[in-house]
């Protein structure tokens, strides 16, 4: 059974243990991302800032990934980064990454932002070619100050708005 709820402080460790061993499962860069930054361990509190939100999947009462969205500093007041998505290796493939993308790009729609904006890197292909699937187009630069200078893939969204 898979629950979709927002993040609680109980869930900091485990999201941070989730997002750093990604990073270490596919042997990505680790400075310069979100596996060194310091605000990993506290997410609670990160998305206390107004017009973010952080979903967290639960399957079978464990906590198995996370999605968000986030006003990173730079971006037009328009266009949210989504941010934090990640899943534990045994959630990947069932449809709870797809659940969390769209409650987030939901949630995006909702507090009226018109363009989602992303950051990855080429070790996270699989991810990369699901945004693509999903609307994502690629840009040649980065976008706003999220301090995670090694990633180098940046992909945007248009969004629709509710019909």
């Amino acid at each position: 059974k898979m629950i979709i709820r927002k993040i609680k402080e109980s869930d900091n460790p485990i999201l941070a243990q989730i997002i750093r061993d990604t990073f270490d499962e596919y042997n990505a860069p680790r400075p310069g991302t979100v596996y060194t930054d310091p605000r990993t361990d506290n997410l609670y509190d990160l998305f206390k800032t107004p017009r973010s939100v952080l979903w967290v999947a639960e399957v079978d009462n464990e906590v198995v990934g996370s999605c968000g969205i986030f006003p990173t500093e730079g971006l037009p007041a328009d266009c949210a980064e989504l941010v934090k998505f990640y899943l534990k290796k045994e959630a990947r493939g069932v449809g709870v990454g797809r659940a969390l993308m769209e409650k987030s790009v939901q949630s995006a729609i909702e507090m009226g932002y018109k363009q989602l904006y992303l950051e990855s890197l080429p070790q996270f292909s699989g991810a990369v070619k699901m945004y693509e699937k999903l609307g994502f187009t690629h840009l040649d630069h980065p976008m706003g100050q999220s301090g995670h200078v090694t990633c180098n893939i940046w992909m945007i969204k248009n969004l629709a708005p509710i019909s």
